[in-house]
C-alpha cells in the first residue's frame, strides 16, 4: 500500500472530528475530513479519503499516492465529477480520459493527490447538463449552451478543493490542469501552487470542438496547432474575449 501511514490517518481524523473554522471563499466553505481508507486500484495503491462539507454536504474525496501531509510541491489534480463521461464512457468530452490519466500518472509518483469534486457539468449539475447537450446538438458550443441556460460558461469553485487540500496539510502543490482558472481560484484561497503540469488529452472527432471551444472562450491552454516549439514556450495565454484572429496571432 501507499506511504501514508495508519498514525497520520488517525490523527487527521482526530483533528477533524469537530473542526469547525470561518471558512474559505465567499460562501464561507468548511471541511472536515470524515473517513480515510485504503484503495488498491488498476492505476496503482492509493488511500481514499471523505470529507464533508458545509456548503451543499456533498461528499468530496481525495485520492491519495504517499506523503502528502506537510508535503510541497505535491502534484495535485482536480477533478470535477461527470456521471457521462467517467461512468459512461461519453465521447462527447474528454473527461474519463483526465481522470484516468492523472490517476495512472500519480499512481507512478512517490506522491500526488486528486480531488474528485461533485460539480457535475462545470457545477450546472446533471440535468442541466443534458439541457445543454441538447443545446449543442442543435449548433451551440458549451459555452453558449450555458449561457443559454442562464449560467456562467463554468459554475465551479474551488473553494472547497482549497480546504481539502489545507486539511491534508499540503504546503504547496504542481496543478496538474490546462485551466488558468483553477490556478487563479487555490491561490485566491491561500494555497500556494509553484507549477503546473500540462494536462492534454488527444482529441477524438465528437469532443474536438468542445476542446476547441474551451481553448478559445474559456482560455485552457490546449495548443491545436501542432506547431512544435521549445519547451518554455508551450503555455500561450488565451484570454476570454480574444478573437480569433488574436488567438491565431500567438502561434505565428
Amino acid at each position: 500500500m501507499t506511504a501514508l501511514t495508519h498514525e497520520v490517518i488517525e490523527e487527521l481524523i482526530e483533528e477533524n472530528c469537530c473542526h469547525e473554522c470561518e471558512g474559505v471563499g465567499k460562501d464561507k466553505v468548511c471541511v472536515r475530513i470524515e473517513a480515510i481508507a485504503e484503495l488498491p486500484t488498476r492505476f496503482g495503491d492509493f488511500h481514499i479519503v471523505a470529507f464533508w462539507n458545509n456548503r451543499d454536504e456533498k461528499e468530496h474525496i481525495a485520492i491519495i499516492k504517499g506523503e502528502i501531509v506537510g508535503g510541497e510541491d505535491v502534484p495535485v489534480r482536480l477533478h470535477s465529477e461527470c456521471l457521462t463521461g467517467d461512468v459512461m464512457g461519453s465521447l462527447r468530452c474528454d473527461c474519463r480520459d483526465q481522470l484516468e490519466a492523472a490517476l495512472r500518472m500519480i499512481g507512478q509518483m512517490k506522491k500526488g493527490i486528486v480531488l474528485y469534486l461533485r460539480q457535475e457539468g462545470r457545477g450546472i449539475g446533471l440535468v442541466n447538463k443534458i439541457r445543454a447537450y441538447s443545446l449543442q446538438d442543435m449548433g451551440l458550443d458549451t459555452v453558449e449552451a450555458n449561457l443559454a441556460l442562464g449560467f456562467r460558461d463554468d459554475e465551479r469553485d474551488y473553494a472547497v478543493a482549497a480546504h481539502m487540500l489545507m486539511s491534508l496539510k499540503v504546503k504547496s502543490v504542481d496543478l496538474i490542469t490546462n485551466n488558468p482558472k483553477k490556478i487563479e481560484q487555490l491561490t485566491q484561497h491561500g494555497l500556494q501552487v509553484n507549477g503546473r503540469i500540462p494536462h492534454v488529452m488527444q482529441p477524438n472527432d465528437h469532443n474536438r470542438f468542445y476542446l476547441e471551444t474551451k481553448a478559445a472562450k474559456s482560455g485552457h491552454f490546449i495548443d491545436f496547432s501542432g506547431k512544435p516549439r521549445l519547451a518554455e514556450q508551450a503555455d500561450r495565454p488565451i484570454i476570454q474575449g480574444m478573437t480569433e484572429e488574436q488567438i491565431a496571432a500567438l502561434y505565428e
